[in-house]
Protein backbone atom coordinates (compact mmCIF):
# COMPACT_ATOMS: atom_id res chain seq x y z
CA UNK A 1 0.00 0.00 0.00
CA UNK A 2 1.30 3.34 -0.45
CA UNK A 3 0.29 6.47 0.68
CA UNK A 4 0.98 10.03 -1.38
CA UNK A 5 4.18 10.52 -0.43
CA UNK A 6 5.76 7.39 -0.81
CA UNK A 7 5.33 3.39 0.69
CA UNK A 8 4.10 2.89 4.28
CA UNK A 9 6.57 2.23 6.53
CA UNK A 10 6.46 0.36 10.26
CA UNK A 11 7.39 3.04 12.89
CA UNK A 12 8.18 1.81 16.14
CA UNK A 13 7.10 4.35 18.91
CA UNK A 14 7.72 4.81 22.85
CA UNK A 15 5.37 6.63 25.06
CA UNK A 16 6.04 7.23 28.20
CA UNK A 17 3.99 5.33 31.52
CA UNK A 18 1.34 8.34 31.96
CA UNK A 19 0.34 8.09 27.79
CA UNK A 20 0.78 4.04 27.43
CA UNK A 21 -1.44 3.78 30.51
CA UNK A 22 -4.27 6.19 28.97
CA UNK A 23 -3.86 4.14 25.76
CA UNK A 24 -3.68 0.50 27.14
CA UNK A 25 -0.47 -0.07 25.57
CA UNK A 26 2.85 -1.44 26.52
CA UNK A 27 5.59 0.77 25.99
CA UNK A 28 6.09 0.76 22.58
CA UNK A 29 3.86 0.51 19.60
CA UNK A 30 4.08 -0.13 16.28
CA UNK A 31 2.34 2.59 13.78
CA UNK A 32 1.68 2.44 10.08
CA UNK A 33 3.16 6.00 8.48
CA UNK A 34 3.23 6.85 4.80
CA UNK A 35 6.61 8.08 3.90
CA UNK A 36 8.15 10.57 4.56
CA UNK A 37 8.36 9.47 7.73
CA UNK A 38 8.33 13.03 10.08
CA UNK A 39 7.37 13.57 13.77
CA UNK A 40 3.92 15.11 12.16
CA UNK A 41 3.15 12.18 10.67
CA UNK A 42 3.69 9.42 13.42
CA UNK A 43 1.88 11.94 15.65
CA UNK A 44 -1.32 11.50 13.67
CA UNK A 45 -0.93 7.87 12.93
CA UNK A 46 -0.65 7.62 16.75
CA UNK A 47 -3.86 9.56 17.26
CA UNK A 48 -5.75 8.27 14.59
CA UNK A 49 -5.26 4.71 16.37
CA UNK A 50 -5.16 5.53 19.70
CA UNK A 51 -7.99 8.96 19.86
CA UNK A 52 -7.76 9.10 23.35
CA UNK A 53 -4.19 10.64 22.88
CA UNK A 54 -5.36 13.91 21.04
CA UNK A 55 -4.64 16.22 23.16
CA UNK A 56 -2.25 15.01 25.64
CA UNK A 57 1.01 14.66 23.35
CA UNK A 58 0.08 18.51 21.13
CA UNK A 59 -1.98 21.56 21.55
CA UNK A 60 -5.87 21.02 20.07
CA UNK A 61 -5.25 24.11 18.58
CA UNK A 62 -2.24 24.71 17.07
CA UNK A 63 -0.84 21.53 16.96
CA UNK A 64 2.17 22.15 19.22
CA UNK A 65 4.14 19.71 21.53
CA UNK A 66 2.93 19.94 25.19
CA UNK A 67 5.98 22.03 27.11
CA UNK A 68 6.34 18.56 29.06
CA UNK A 69 7.00 16.32 26.73
CA UNK A 70 10.00 15.44 24.19
CA UNK A 71 10.79 13.77 21.10
CA UNK A 72 14.07 11.52 20.86
CA UNK A 73 15.46 9.67 17.90
CA UNK A 74 18.77 7.89 17.24
CA UNK A 75 19.93 9.94 20.83
CA UNK A 76 19.05 12.96 18.88
CA UNK A 77 16.96 15.61 20.85
CA UNK A 78 14.10 16.01 18.02
CA UNK A 79 11.87 18.76 20.33
CA UNK A 80 12.51 22.24 19.14
CA UNK A 81 13.02 20.71 15.64
CA UNK A 82 10.28 21.62 12.71
CA UNK A 83 7.51 18.21 13.33
CA UNK A 84 7.73 18.25 9.27
CA UNK A 85 11.62 17.68 8.84
CA UNK A 86 12.11 13.64 7.84
CA UNK A 87 12.91 11.41 10.72
CA UNK A 88 16.36 9.27 10.62
CA UNK A 89 16.36 6.31 8.04
CA UNK A 90 16.66 4.36 11.00
CA UNK A 91 13.07 5.39 12.45
CA UNK A 92 11.30 4.85 9.68
CA UNK A 93 13.09 1.63 8.64
CA UNK A 94 11.61 0.55 12.03
CA UNK A 95 15.21 -0.15 13.37
CA UNK A 96 15.03 2.29 15.96
CA UNK A 97 11.99 3.60 17.67
CA UNK A 98 11.34 7.41 18.22
CA UNK A 99 10.90 7.89 21.86
CA UNK A 100 8.55 10.56 23.43
CA UNK A 101 9.26 11.18 27.22
CA UNK A 102 7.80 12.73 29.50
CA UNK A 103 9.83 15.79 30.90
CA UNK A 104 11.66 14.73 33.88
CA UNK A 105 11.52 18.46 36.54
CA UNK A 106 14.69 18.45 39.21
CA UNK A 107 14.92 20.62 42.28
CA UNK A 108 16.96 23.87 42.64
CA UNK A 109 20.49 21.97 42.74
CA UNK A 110 21.33 23.52 46.07
CA UNK A 111 22.16 20.26 48.71
CA UNK A 112 21.10 22.10 51.74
Amino acid sequence: MKGEGGAVRAVQVILPYHLRNLAGVGAEVTLEVDAPVTVRSVLDALEARYPMLRGTIREYGTGQRRAFLRFFACEQDLSHLSPDLPLPDAVAAGREPLLIIGAIAGGSGDEG
